[in-house]
């Protein structure tokens, strides 16, 4: 879980996460230096977040630098499976992914053996929150199918940021070669499992509008968004 500036986010997402009731459940908090104080606070849960044997369930990964949410995502994955994870989900803290969908995710893993599931908003039964304008819908949709021609995909929810990978998948990729730093590291990540075989399954879900706090979506990530699937292509092609 990736954070900047979610101090009024983080409490209650880890509270509904930890109450999950899914005993092996452990939650990495990514905070690149939140100037609000994200990172102290995520420190201080942790402290109160305890397995029966005293293991912490809950930990953070602090960053001296805000290089972009596609590193941090990264940063997090690998410290995920060198901790010995055998998944890693990605989640957003601003409350937009549905926390009641993980076992679902992790059950279509565990019973299909697919290197990906992604929660998506785009395959029979996904939801957008109401609070999605016309606009905003249009161009989500138009991101999605722009890339997903672009690489030649059927994923239909390419761009989405929900998803749960398994450590094979991780180690396959190699994180350290994923050269997005925003949000095109959807998009670069989903595209790698696919060049190296692996099955992406997709699960419908709600997708609800952020709660508290901002955006981080800014100009230079929307054009890194728009290069991407072209650099992807060109790469794939290269290499043949």
């Amino acid at each position: 879980m990736p954070t900047y500036n979610e101090a009024g986010n983080i409490p209650g997402m880890a509270e509904l996460l930890m109450n999950l009731g899914m005993p092996g459940l452990r939650l990495l908090v990514v905070d690149d230096s939140s100037p609000d104080g994200t990172g102290r606070i995520a420190e201080e849960l942790a402290a109160t977040y305890l397995a029966e044997d005293g293991t912490p369930r809950m930990s953070v990964l602090h960053r001296t630098s805000k290089d972009g949410l596609g590193r941090a995502y990264a940063a997090g994955m690998g410290k995920a499976v060198e901790d010995g994870a055998r998944y890693v989900l990605q989640m957003d803290a601003d409350g937009s992914h549905p926390a009641d969908k993980i076992a679902e995710m992790l059950g279509v893993a565990l019973s299909t053996d697919a290197g990906l599931v992604v929660g998506s908003r785009y395959v029979p039964g996904g939801t957008l929150s109401d609070a999605w304008g016309a606009h905003r819908r249009l161009l989500s949709r138009w991101a999605n199918a722009y890339a997903s021609t672009i690489l030649g995909t059927r994923v239909r929810d390419i761009t989405g940021g929900f998803n749960l990978w398994s450590a094979d998948a991780l180690r396959a990729i190699d994180l350290a070669s994923v050269g997005s730093a925003g949000y095109s590291f959807q998009v670069e990540m989903k595209y790698a499992a696919l060049r190296r075989g692996f099955q992406v399954m997709e699960v419908p879900i709600h997708f609800e509008d952020r709660a508290v706090g901002e955006s981080k979506m800014n100009l230079a990530v929307q054009l890194e968004s728009v290069a991407m699937p072209w650099k992807l292509r060109a790469r794939s092609v290269g290499r043949g």
